[in-house]
């Protein structure tokens, strides 16, 4: 059938813009001049297609055009509704208005059949951790403006919101997005402090291409066509976004600073205790763990999860707290359960 081919070579365009008039016509199994006829049909609908000439000639679509959702495929379409519905999950996503707003245009347009499945999928799912609260999915043109700055080299101003609700104004040169445990962070050199330092993008109000220094010989007018404004900026060679942004979390200045020595192979303990939680450095007897925690009990914890000896360096209140769990251990190791105490068999 004739339109099921022009839509056919629709999905092909869309799917591998730039095929060539003989590739498109040996994939819908017509002649060339007919696929001619079907790029003149699509355009006559709306659909711009250009045909380019030449060695690296070929059809695409205008770009910017947008094509939509019913253009999608059954597996497509069901991996689009899934994956926002893990985004919103996670904290991936943007505003939580924009993830159900495009849920629903997309769920609005799927055929009975597919949708009902997709639904009994988001009806049946069950989830083995918390969802990500609302408040850490961050605004897209915050999110946007950063990874086109970070792409391009660009510094841009922030309008910065800290947890302690002060806000502020700073110069970043942003070397990288990451997205870690539920949130998005953007990593970079501060001009305020002139350190590297992390900044969660959902406290992150407003981001503008920051305002050339005098006598920088940084152009003060509008960018070349396709390159955004501001000054622009290299990231050192070397530089990981994702191993400082771990890095930086482990060092959060929390009320205790812990020191311990686990008796167990570095290679272990890198793979026990995350990058994220605290920094490992090899010592003759194992590792030496260094971290932050607000709550001693809670580290306690986390050490005897590891099923290893160790030595507590400082503080001397952990080593407290880990007397008091091997009391509780012990008291809940000597406990006889009394006669009611089974479930009946």
């Amino acid at each position: 059938m004739t339109v099921t081919r022009v839509l056919a070579l629709l999905e092909l365009l869309q799917a591998a813009p730039g095929l060539t008039g003989p590739e498109l016509a040996a994939r819908l199994g017509v002649e060339e001049r007919t696929v001619r006829r079907y790029a003149v049909r699509l355009s006559e609908l709306g659909v711009p297609v250009q045909a380019e000439r030449g060695r690296y000639g070929g059809y695409r679509l205008l770009p910017g055009y947008r094509l939509p959702p019913l253009m999608f495929t059954d597996d497509e379409a069901a991996a689009v509704v899934l994956g926002l519905l893990a985004g919103r999950r996670t904290g991936l996503a943007v505003g939580e208005a924009a993830t159900e707003s495009a849920l629903a245009k997309i769920q609005r347009v799927l055929p009975r059949a597919l949708r009902e499945r997709v639904e009994a999928v988001q009806a049946t799912l069950g989830h083995t951790r918390d969802a990500a609260p609302a408040a850490a999915h961050p605004k897209a043109g915050p999110l946007l403006a950063l990874a086109e700055a970070a792409r391009h080299g660009r510094t841009v101003r922030l309008a910065y919101r800290s947890w302690r609700r002060e806000s502020s104004e700073r110069d970043l040169d942003p070397y990288g997005l990451v997205f870690h445990s539920g949130r998005w962070y953007v990593t970079g050199l501060d001009h305020a402090s002139g350190q590297v330092r992390t900044f969660r993008v959902d406290r992150v109000g407003r981001v503008e291409p920051a305002a050339p220094v005098a006598g920088s010989g940084e152009p003060a007018g509008r960018p070349g066509r396709g390159e955004p404004a501001g000054r622009s900026f290299e990231v050192p060679d070397g530089f990981d976004p994702v191993a400082h942004v771990v890095a930086s979390l482990a060092a959060v200045p929390y009320r205790h600073e812990v020191e311990v020595l686990l008796e167990m192979p570095p290679a272990e303990a890198r793979e026990r205790v995350p990058a994220s939680v605290a920094t490992l450095t090899p010592a003759p007897r194992g590792v030496l763990l260094r971290t932050r925690a607000e709550r001693l009990d809670g580290m306690a914890l986390m050490l005897a999860g590891l099923g290893r000896p160790f030595t507590v360096v400082t503080p001397e209140g952990l080593r407290e707290e880990v007397r008091a769990l091997a009391g509780r251990l012990a008291r809940c190791a000597d406990a006889v359960p009394g006669p009611g105490d089974r479930p009946p068999v």
